[in-house]
């Protein structure tokens, strides 16, 4: 693990995130009573999807590279070895995953329905759950523990879409928890990978797997203290700041459509109001 693979999987959740967002956002606005979640918000032409395509071939190869660290690593951390295993199986999951969403929308399998990938969203979340953190204890094993904590929000919005998929705040969520997941990533790589950002007092865990340990070392136990405060801290503002900039979007882009669907008070619509309140009823005609 390093900086370079924890701001690879920034920029992947964090793009990903804000696409789905924009998309299921300007679909709720359309027609909030018919809306329904998708799995993946397809545009036209086939070369804007080409941040799916990508990932299919961006996913494959960081999961080959985490079976090569496995198989590379000569540590006597166990558990840390292993765990390149593990992210390994995770990946692979989402990869297939995507595979699901590209088969059917090439071949129209309209039997596999947004319901069934949902489902199995939720349960690659579930693994990446279970997986995350494996072979780090102390700070490290808390930074990842917070992303797990996010992997397990994914998985229930997924279980949530998928018997429900009209639930707007659900998609919502979904899509705001993928953002986060990225700064946080990003976060993580900085304070554990890098001596520049590495907490006051403590070296970087990279220093630590060099000697043989899984964890954060602090040159005392105030600093470790201090450390763990710092790290909640900082989730605590990752977590506003992507939430209020998720609300500054929605409010956005309803501004923009109100401005390109017109004022629905405006003089013209007041003048159909007078020419009907002016139209008169017909005079009764007698039959003798």
């Amino acid at each position: 693990m390093s900086l370079a693979t924890h701001f690879t999987a920034f920029l992947i959740l964090s793009t990903l995130g804000i696409r789905r967002l924009v998309c299921c956002i300007c679909n709720y606005l359309k027609n909030p009573s018919l809306y329904r979640s998708k799995s993946w918000f397809f545009s036209d032409p086939k070369w804007k999807n080409l941040d799916l395509y990508s990932l299919l071939i961006i996913l494959p190869i960081a999961c080959f590279s985490h079976v090569f660290l496995f198989l590379a690593f000569s540590g006597n951390n166990v558990m840390y070895r292993f765990s390149f295993l593990m992210q390994s199986l995770v990946i692979f999951c989402f990869w297939v995953l995507l595979v699901i969403v590209v088969v059917r929308e090439s071949f129209d399998l309209y039997v596999i329905v947004d319901g069934l990938i949902y489902s199995f969203g939720g349960v690659c979340f579930g693994v990446e759950f279970l997986m995350n953190g494996k072979g780090l204890v102390g700070l490290g094993g808390d930074m990842y523990g917070h992303l797990g904590e996010l992997a397990f929000l994914c998985a229930g919005c997924c279980l949530c879409l998928a018997v429900k998929p009209s639930l707007f705040f659900v998609e919502f969520l979904f899509d705001v928890v993928l953002v986060l997941k990225g700064t946080w990533v990003l976060q993580v790589g900085l304070l554990l990978y890098t001596e520049a950002f590495a907490l006051d007092g403590c070296e970087s865990l990279l220093v630590g797997l060099g000697k043989g340990k899984n964890d954060v070392k602090c040159d005392l136990d105030e600093n470790r203290l201090r450390g763990t405060a710092l790290m909640n801290l900082l989730f605590i503002i990752h977590v506003v700041v992507v939430m209020v900039m998720s609300f500054g979007l929605f409010a956005l882009l309803n501004r923009s459509k109100r401005m390109r669907c017109g004022d629905t008070s405006g003089p013209l619509l007041a003048e159909v109001g007078s020419e009907g309140v002016s139209m008169r009823t017909l005079p009764d005609v007698e039959i003798e």
